[in-house]
């Protein structure tokens, strides 16, 4: 038998050294790799990206959601890692390039209402985590992009580039001179993860924030972003520390107010799931918001019972009067006769719904009702618009008498509507 040379038998051996150590160290980077993953499974709670990637009743991240703007309705797109409609093929460049700067695959431009300007200041090490649980953690899901129904000049894509020039800042996120670690962390979190200036930031002719009013308050679609900034009257000076926290993580702050439509979405997909620290540091940051006043005389969670509630109307006779009935058929049993509310179903006293100079997330939360995940605990009031049991249907008619009940009883009793507001607020729910 030939012998195997001793240089042979040496070389064999480093081979079996070095694979052994290779094997050794690949759980090591496996277990980084998934720890990369987790964290961006978190920037992406964080960011919100699963409530406007992902249709009512649809899969993950699969798009199709609409987006409706004064401009048109924007369909969301699908951002699963399938190679055909997602963003299988997006180079690590192009997926930063899409989230941070508004440009897709191919140069495409992307509208706005992908909140790509407050995400253009997230970290790169963010941007890591984030491209690493998208491509390794997000199930491939080949469904094609809706077209968007967006009217003209707004339409034509390339004028974003203008846009972009106007509004748009690329810095990355640095932390001020002075700021405290936490109320640092909590302005990239609001500001930018979170992007809240998105809805409650007010608007120019050419849909940019308009400057020196950040986080004052928006009109979305059918609802109004309040302002959410330090003013005493217009924002939540009020608020106590554990009023924001309940509100952040469960959507509900006595007395003060309840998150429906879209800021249920927000809590029901993102901010409920934040860490204790990440919640009090966005507590903090919006402590150090400047105050900005609106036209608010009084603010919107200081109104209480002023008209005869549900109850003592009930044994009066006046047939003009259609809200109360209304109320007592649809409303009372969960908000009870004197509209104090019980359980979960909240007072419509001390409400900033009913409270607002305008009717707008009343309205809008009678259309469409409230459905809010809370834990373990899901919030339902079912809707009274187009989407519900026909038994429980409501016309702009009746839900302008209702509302004008609940205002003068419950709430402002200066804010008063007709049928016709109501046909608005619910055309402006109509993709």
């Amino acid at each position: 038998m030939r012998k195997i040379s001793t240089s042979c038998s040496t070389r064999v051996a480093i081979c079996l050294v070095a694979c052994s150590a290779l094997a050794s160290l690949l759980p090591k980077a496996q277990a980084a790799d998934v720890t990369l993953a987790e964290k961006g499974r978190y920037i992406a709670t964080a960011a919100d990206c699963l409530a406007c990637h992902t249709a009512p009743g649809g899969k993950p991240f699969a798009g199709g959601y609409p987006i409706i703007t004064p401009v048109g309705t924007i369909y969301s797109t699908n951002i699963t890692p399938a190679p055909k409609s997602g963003i299988g093929d997006y180079t690590k460049t192009e997926f930063f390039d899409a989230v941070r700067r508004g440009i897709g695959h191919n140069g495409k431009r992307l509208y706005p209402a992908m909140p790509y300007t407050s995400y253009a200041a997230i970290t790169n090490d963010d941007m890591e985590a984030l491209y690493a649980f998208f491509r390794s953690e997000v199930a491939p899901v080949e469904q094609e992009n809706r077209p968007d129904n967006i009217r003209f000049p707004f339409s034509i894509r390339s004028g974003m580039a203008l846009w972009n020039w106007l509004y748009l800042d690329t810095r990355t996120f640095q932390p001020r001179p002075g700021e405290t670690s936490q109320v640092a962390r909590g302005r990239y979190l609001v500001d930018h993860l979170e992007h809240c200036g998105t809805c409650h930031t007010p608007r120019t002719l050419f849909m940019g924030p308009a400057n020196g009013r950040a986080l004052s308050g928006s009109v979305v679609g059918a609802w109004y972003a309040p302002n959410i900034t330090t003013d005493k009257i217009a924002g939540i000076a009020d608020w106590t520390d554990s009023d924001l926290r309940n509100y952040l993580t469960s959507g509900h702050a006595m007395n003060k107010g309840q998150a429906a439509g879209p800021m249920a979405e927000v809590v029901t997909n993102s901010t409920r799931f934040l860490t204790p620290d990440d919640v009090d540091a966005m507590i903090a940051y919006l402590r150090e918001v400047s105050p900005i006043a609106s036209k608010e005389k009084r603010s919107r969670t200081s109104y209480g019972s002023t008209e005869p509630t549900e109850d003592i109307a009930r044994g009066q006779t006046n047939p003009d009067d259609r809200g109360w009935k209304i109320f007592s058929g649809s409303c009372a049993s969960c908000h009870q006769a004197q509209g104090q509310g019980i359980n979960v179903y909240p007072s419509l006293t001390h409400n900033s719904a009913t409270g607002s100079t305008n009717a707008r997330n009343l309205v809008a939360t009678i259309l469409t009702g409230v459905e809010r995940q809370t834990g373990e605990n899901a919030v339902f009031m079912p809707a009274f618009g187009p989407g519900a049991l026909w038994v429980n249907r409501l016309s702009d008619q009746d839900i302008a008498d209702v509302s004008n009940f609940i205002l003068k009883a419950f709430g402002n009793p200066s804010v008063q509507i007709d049928a016709r507001y109501v046909e608005k607020r619910r055309a402006e729910l109509t993709p």
